[in-house]
């Protein structure tokens, strides 16, 4: 299959043409870092097809936060046509464990959607066949890189669709991640849009709702514009955050090494202020509520949440949080509010859209095997709990009760 491999030799990359009287598909490059490519890398996540997740901003604030400090080695393909133009990055990491190294998504754990970067007629100018040729070329070549080198590929939480596009990862044998994301179409009006999205009923226990929680003091709903006031919100939300994960006997995200570290500085960067929208509702004194989303293109999307777990939660401030984060939403004249991974009943009840989720595992030497089968069958227990009602209700069960004995 036509394809070509450039290289610039500081960075330790191949130059090295497929024998082909055909022009090349695609010319790949790989980096070992992100500095290298930033310049290319803005100006193509501008037009590019793509989510917040693969920003540049995002992800260099991941590798410096998390990703250094754990040894993570960014492997950086731009693939480009045979006339110079980008037609995707690949934003990837090798990952070194106590045994053997795993090559991921840069990010992977923390990002709700893992992707490539793809020019808008990629699908139609790269066929599957160019792509599988073109991943296990690329692959085969990391493996000549001491730096790159790796023993099994493990990328997880890759959507079917990349902006209106097929993802070509799903050219690959993929399994289907335990979850599923879900979106909804936003209209011009937030009335007509609250109207049709819930029924009377529904509607009349909303009122009720928030008129319990104006006894607990004046509803105020704040967007913060200030980096200061962006992270005394944040810090709120991973405590609430903590608190209730806790309850729920789930391991704390925000112990996790750097995360906190991550959001804070995402929160809270000038550089990132486009992308993040930092937010609270604020009763009397109380944050009763608190998110952080992004807004990335024409999409809101819907990432950190949390709410006070005092006498006023029974009333639901999440709730009404997300209704002001809807009409937020649809003021900025946004098209679509996307609630990322989970399978929550909340977001069921908004959505009207299911994005399919998959995940690639392969071993890629005799060291890898261990840890390609030790994945595959925890992803598919984990699915199948998640998938089946009676063994997630009794795992959440078991977890909620155990949860006390693990403090």
């Amino acid at each position: 299959m036509p394809l070509a491999f450039d290289a610039e030799a500081a960075e330790g990359t191949y130059r090295a043409d497929e024998a082909s009287n055909a022009p090349a598909v695609l010319r790949l490059v790989l980096h070992h870092g992100l500095d290298a490519v930033e310049a290319q890398w803005r100006r193509f996540e501008r037009v590019a097809d793509c989510t917040p997740f693969q920003a540049f901003d995002w992800l260099h604030t991941w590798q410096r936060h998390i990703g250094s400090p754990a040894a993570a080695q960014p492997l950086i393909a731009v693939g480009s046509y045979p006339d110079g133009e980008i037609a995707l990055i690949l934003p990837l990491a090798v990952e070194r464990g106590q045994a053997v190294r795993r090559l991921r998504w840069l990010g992977q754990d923390i990002n709700d959607y893992n992707a490539p970067l793809l020019a808008r007629d990629f699908s139609e100018r790269v066929t599957a066949d160019h792509f599988r040729a073109a991943w296990a070329a690329l692959c085969a070549r990391a493996q000549r890189d001491p730096a790159l080198r790796h023993d099994w590929i493990e990328l997880e939480k890759m959507p079917q669709t990349v902006g209106g596009q097929l993802n070509p990862f799903f050219h690959l044998p993929l399994t289907d991640n335990p979850s599923g994301a879900h979106s909804t179409q936003l209209g011009s009006d937030w009335e007509k849009f609250y109207l049709d999205k819930r029924s009377s009923a529904t509607r009349r226990r909303d009122r009720a709702k928030r008129k319990h929680l104006l006894a607990f003091g004046e509803i105020e709903y704040v967007t913060c514009a200030e980096p200061d006031d962006a992270s005394r919100t944040l810090a709120t939300l991973m405590k609430q955050k903590s608190r209730l994960l806790a309850h729920k006997g789930i391991a704390d995200m925000f112990a996790r090494p750097g995360w906190r570290e991550f959001f804070l500085d995402i929160a809270s960067n000038p550089a990132t202020r486009s992308l993040v929208h930092m937010s609270r509702v604020q009763i009397g004194t109380v944050c009763a509520a608190a998110n952080l989303g992004l807004v990335f293109g024409d999409t809101y999307y819907h990432l950190l949440t949390s709410y006070d777990d005092s006498a006023l939660a029974q009333y639901g401030p999440g709730s009404l949080h997300l209704r002001e984060l809807l009409a937020y939403a649809i003021g900025r004249r946004l098209q679509c509010f996307d609630f990322t991974i989970g399978d929550e009943p909340y977001k069921l009840e908004w959505s009207d859209r299911e994005l399919k989720l998959a995940d690639y595992t392969q071993a890629a030497t005799l060291l890898g095997w261990p840890a390609y089968c030790q994945s595959v069958l925890r992803r598919r227990a984990k699915r199948f709990i998640k998938q089946t009602p009676w063994a997630w209700q009794a795992a959440s069960r078991l977890r909620s009760y155990l949860a006390p004995l693990a403090r």
